[in-house]
């Protein structure tokens, strides 16, 4: 643990104590002026010991509420009603409680006579009491440190785009904190319902397409835009408009589906990337359904140092795991990931382990020293170029890799496998695509023989991922181009890797064994219109400033990748299908890996191509 973090630890447990001890306070007194305010003022002195034994018994019954909404837990500077009603929720169930007890005990000398009036008057009194002492700490900044900084008018001016709950949620952490670099100058919405109103004292200023007039009119310098279910159609309207108007800095909130918590803070805040332009809907996360299975158990994440396995680490430890055991055969990259993880989530339960998949003794080492309960298999090789000059490497470490982490499920009666796949193994044409098909085969084949359920998941490119075309394409705008496109022609699908993760989780939900989940990737976009955007992003004009070239399909490569093949059987999800993978010869296989690892003792690369069908 370091400085920083126990410094922090100290800090909460600080602020705890102070709570709980200010919560004893309130509701003793809150349980005494109940009697009080029953007897006008004048409390009989045969009273005194029933209000000790109300006290007594009320404290630990409210404290324990409390605790269990989690209300000790909660930022009071930042309260919304959600947590005014947890409050209530917390206060009613335990005076109601206390009042059942009291009618059990009726007969008991402490309790002969109680006033039942008082349950009622003291509750109402512990909320008052209880939420006014919160809600005070939201006053005070928003009259003192709110009122000075506001005053000072020396903040970014910023238009926020968005007047739902999203956008009051950033405006409120705004105007709270007082040490923000932002002074909030209005909001922009679409909806004729919000025009004119006042939020936290901010005026919705007019539509999104009054922007360029707004910005002119309130000499706006930045924009947020704080709509995380909007189209991409709209955010890349809003961003259009804003470059028009000559603003360059311009953040965003991420997506509903990054954002699992449902809270909104500047920390949210980042700025806006050729991910948030792309033209996809939001998607819908059952969350539950997630929480329901990952919930307590151990959970393994195999290539957890690459792209899609670094954010299955984190998503999965959103959803509280008994533990999660990253492994990766790559030394500097777990170091890293280690950092990160514990860093972002210091409580979690955490094993980092090297180890390369295709080791059976380390692997199933692994498996009954930790006895994980799920495995999430996203180690591979993906790069087409390279496993088409390399197929001993995408066959070894693809196939066998996935033979020997699912058998190593089965001989430890792991609940469910989710392998990570690709729209590449659909009619492949590349090394690399025709390794994932077999790996799922393999998978179908493995399904049958315990009781661990098997399953693969399969989509296209992801937008954040390492070695990506985004970030090739990053890199030739930063040293001033030219940009490099393979062909005008050329299609792909794209995801960012939070959304990806999320539903390779729904999958392993709904999994029942023996399936081949295709995700629902949206439109297909052209590679030029990706780059020519990203040049536009980085403030530049494509082909004056920054040129873009063609370079020609690679070995391998298609023009354009199949994701939904013929009639994918839909599922309850509607991002999600199950593909119709032809009947799976498991004699065949057998054959075939057989004879795959005899190509690879010899080296006989033509031989592998041909046992791959590449030809």
């Amino acid at each position: 643990m370091t400085i920083k973090d126990k410094i922090w630890e100290r800090t909460t447990l600080k602020r705890t104590i102070f709570f709980v001890v200010t919560d004893i306070i309130l509701i003793s007194l809150a349980c005494y002026l109940g009697f009080l305010l029953r007897f006008d003022g004048k409390i009989p002195i045969e009273y005194y010991t029933m209000i000790k034994g109300f006290v007594a018994m009320s404290l630990p019954i409210i404290l324990f509420l409390f605790s269990l909404e989690k209300l000790y837990s909660i930022s009071w500077s930042f309260i919304s009603i959600r947590e005014l009603l947890k409050l209530f929720r917390a206060v009613m169930i335990g005076f109601l409680t206390i009042g059942a007890i009291l009618f059990i005990f009726r007969d008991k000398t402490i309790f002969t006579g109680f006033p039942r009036s008082i349950i009622f008057v003291s509750g109402f009194l512990c909320l008052l009491t209880t939420g006014g002492f919160r809600f005070a700490k939201r006053v005070y900044a928003h009259l003192f440190k709110n009122g000075v900084t506001n005053n000072k008018k020396n903040g970014k001016r910023v238009l926020i785009v968005g007047a739902g709950e999203a956008g009051e949620q950033l405006a409120r952490h705004i105007t709270v904190s007082g040490n923000t670099p932002y002074l909030p100058v209005g909001f922009v919405d679409d909806n004729h319902m919000k025009q004119n109103i006042l939020i936290h004292g901010i005026k919705v200023l007019g539509r999104i397409k009054n922007i360029p007039v707004i910005i002119k009119k309130h000499q706006i310098k930045e924009i947020i835009i704080a709509l995380p279910s909007a189209s991409k159609k709209i955010i890349k309207n809003t961003v259009n408009l804003s470059r028009e108007a000559g603003i360059q800095k311009i953040k965003i909130l991420p997506s509903t589906a990054e954002i699992l918590d449902e809270k909104i803070s500047l920390k949210d805040l980042r700025e806006i990337s050729i991910e948030d332009l792309l033209g996809r809907q939001p998607v819908k996360i059952d969350t539950q359904a997630i929480q329901s299975y990952i919930n307590n158990k151990t959970i393994l994440i195999t290539g957890a140092a690459g792209s899609i396995g670094s954010q299955l680490c984190e998503e999965i430890i959103k959803f509280a795991p008994k533990k999660i055991i990253a492994l990766d055969q790559r030394e500097t990259a777990i170091f890293y990931l280690e950092k990160k993880l514990n860093r972002l989530f210091p409580d979690a339960s955490k094993i980092f382990i090297i180890a390369d998949i295709c080791d059976k003794n380390k692997i199933n080492n692994v498996f009954k020293k930790h006895q994980p309960e799920i495995v999430f298999h996203a180690a591979a090789y993906k790069h087409v170029p390279m496993m088409e000059s390399n197929p001993d490497e995408a066959i070894k470490n693809n196939i066998f890799g996935t033979l020997t982490v699912g058998q190593a499920s089965i001989k430890n009666k792991i609940e469910k496998f989710v392998m990570v796949s690709t729209d590449k193994a659909i009619n492949p044409t590349s090394v690399m695509g025709a390794s994932k098909r077999i790996c799922e085969m393999i998978c179908v084949c493995l399904n049958s023989k315990n009781q661990t359920k098997f399953s693969a998941v399969r989509f296209g490119n992801v937008l954040d991922s390492q070695g990506n075309v985004v970030k090739i394409f990053e890199n030739q705008i930063k040293t001033g181009g030219p940009v490099e496109v393979t062909h005008p022609e050329m299609k792909r699908y794209f995801m960012v890797t939070a959304e990806a993760c999320l539903l390779i989780m729904q999958s392993g939900a709904i999994g029942q064994g023996g399936e081949v989940f295709v995700l629902d990737m949206g439109q297909a976009i052209k590679i030029v219109d990706l780059a020519k955007e990203m040049i536009k992003l980085a403030g530049y004009e494509p082909d004056i400033d920054i040129p873009v070239i063609y370079s020609g399909i690679r070995q391998g490569e298609k023009l354009f990748e199949e994701i939904l093949i013929d009639k994918e059987k839909p599922t309850k999800h509607e991002k999600i299908f199950i593909s119709h993978l032809e009947k799976v010869n498991e004699t065949k296989i057998k054959e075939l890996i057989q004879e795959l690892k005899q190509s690879l003792a010899d080296m006989d690369v033509k031989k592998m191509k041909e046992l791959l069908d590449i030809k």
